[in-house]
């Protein structure tokens, strides 16, 4: 019997492509494929490039918001043919190598791949492939010729695909795949035990981003440190701002908890009454799985700030541009469950369990037709 091989193609801008591309493979070996290969396309085939735009792209938070503004809603007014075109070499002497090497029998898009597809297509290579699509919003750069399925987050996503001209039966509505960890259950008394947190006041937690790059947080947590709620607060891989938050923990030991990166962030959010962060689309999807209400602070231009428009349009969270307007909306749903419970729902509303399970199997039943369609 022969074994598949998985060929997941992402990129670094940001945590969650990459996350999600782990999510995948994980989710693959647990259905028995062995072989998954997860490459880093554009920092394998151009490093020095490639750190300079991740670079920009974090930049893109602070003083870089104009520039990728331009750049993100730029793209998608030129993007056609001649610009896939212009893309086709990119990287596919690295692509070439990594068929040759792995044969893969699937290849997987967690960030969109431009002209991936096509040079399969224009190079005789019969290789199902799908795209996992990770926010909440589209940008015509994630639709491609030649790619077998869509894997989205939502109806009115996929609605969007169709309106953009790809066949509805080549999208479908599975949710964004998030790590196992979430659809476990846990009872919230061991968490509360764990971190040493009450159980009788309100948790308010607010997450940075992987590399912490939320702005205010210091300014928020001042702010909120007098009144009756517990702080957490996750920094990331921003060492500086953990360090100077520490620093105010210490005095206040009972209401502000500082963390690093940490992998069960889960346990966090199981416990949160709210939570503050930036409007990725891996961050939003964990807060549905566990019907956490929202704030979204100074959403960057770009897909952040689309992805905040939808759940903000659906209920789930609410939207705050600076520092007062913030303050006053933790306080008005703080002293409101009414308005909190209501907020939980449409967030639950949102999710779609089980995601990663149900792509890999429906790529390997989309394969398998595929294969009997056009035999090696």
């Amino acid at each position: 019997m022969h074994r598949k091989k998985v060929l997941i193609l992402t990129a670094s801008f940001g945590n969650g492509h990459m996350q999600v591309a782990k999510t995948i493979e994980q989710e693959c070996m647990h259905q028995g494929i062995e072989h998954v290969v997860i490459s880093n396309l554009f920092a394998e085939s151009y490093p020095r490039m490639n750190h300079m735009t991740e670079y920009m792209y974090l930049k893109s938070y602070s003083i870089g918001r104009p520039i990728y503004r331009l750049f993100y809603y730029g793209i998608e007014k030129i993007y056609d043919k001649k610009f896939i075109n212009w893309s086709y070499y990119m990287g596919k002497k690295r692509l070439m190598a990594l068929l040759t090497s792995e044969k893969p029998d699937i290849i997987v898009h967690t960030f969109p791949m431009i002209g991936v597809s096509q040079f399969l297509f224009r190079k005789g290579f019969v290789i199902p492939t799908f795209s996992v699509l990770t926010d909440y919003c589209l940008h015509k750069i994630w639709i491609q010729p030649y790619v077998d399925q869509y894997y989205v987050a939502t109806n009115d996503l996929k609605q969007q695909m169709v309106c953009a001209g790809v066949s509805e039966s080549n999208v479908c509505v599975t949710g964004i795949p998030i790590r196992s960890a979430f659809e476990q259950a846990i009872p919230p008394s061991a968490i509360y035990k764990k971190y040493n947190i009450s159980s009788e006041k309100p948790v308010v937690l607010m997450i940075a981003g992987a590399h912490g790059v939320l702005k205010d947080i210091e300014t928020m947590c001042k702010t909120l440190i007098h009144e009756h709620v517990q702080l957490l607060v996750v920094c990331g891989n921003n060492e500086t701002l953990r360090i100077k938050l520490q620093a105010l923990a210490t005095q206040f030991p009972e209401r502000l908890r500082v963390f690093g990166y940490i992998e069960r962030i889960d346990e966090l959010f199981r416990i949160a009454t709210i939570a503050i962060t930036k409007p990725g689309g891996i961050t939003l999807t964990e807060a549905t799985a566990l019907g956490v209400p929202l704030i979204l602070y100074k959403p960057t231009p770009g897909q952040e700030r689309e992805n905040a428009l939808y759940f903000s349009k659906r209920g789930g969270a609410i939207i705050a541009e600076h520092i007062d307007e913030w303050h006053m909306h933790v306080r008005r749903l703080l002293r409101n469950n009414e308005v909190l419970l209501d907020m939980k729902y449409a967030m639950r509303s949102l999710y779609h369990p089980h995601a990663a399970t149900n792509v890999v199997r429906h790529m390997l039943q989309v394969t398998r037709e595929k294969l009997q369609t056009f035999p090696s």
